[in-house]
């Protein structure tokens, strides 16, 4: 894939979501309208960082390419480049994996 054409200011990362399974352990598949949207994803672009309260800029603890957890509800969906994306603060991350 090209390289994104849109960096997220300050603690704010954009999120690709990784696609979920469409069929279950034991071998059902499951129709587009029961799945729910998967709480994972790939960060694609992050911010510089935050400020604390002297000033000083505060780096991110994740970094593009990371594979994330989310809170349901996280984030703003957008499109950019045809893509469906969504940009979240750093905040709303519970956490890397692997």
């Amino acid at each position: 894939m090209a390289k994104l054409k849109f960096r997220p200011l300050h603690d704010r990362v954009v999120v690709r979501r990784v696609e979920a399974d469409t069929k279950t352990a034991g071998g059902i598949i499951i129709p587009d309208s029961a799945q729910e949207k998967p709480a994972e994803g790939e960060i694609v672009s992050v911010g510089s960082g935050a400020r604390d309260e002297a000033g000083k800029l505060v780096p991110l603890d994740v970094k593009e390419g990371d594979r994330i957890l989310f809170g349901k509800w996280s984030g703003t969906e957008v499109k950019i480049g045809g893509e469906d994306l969504l940009i979240m603060k750093e905040s709303d991350i519970m956490g890397v994996i692997g």
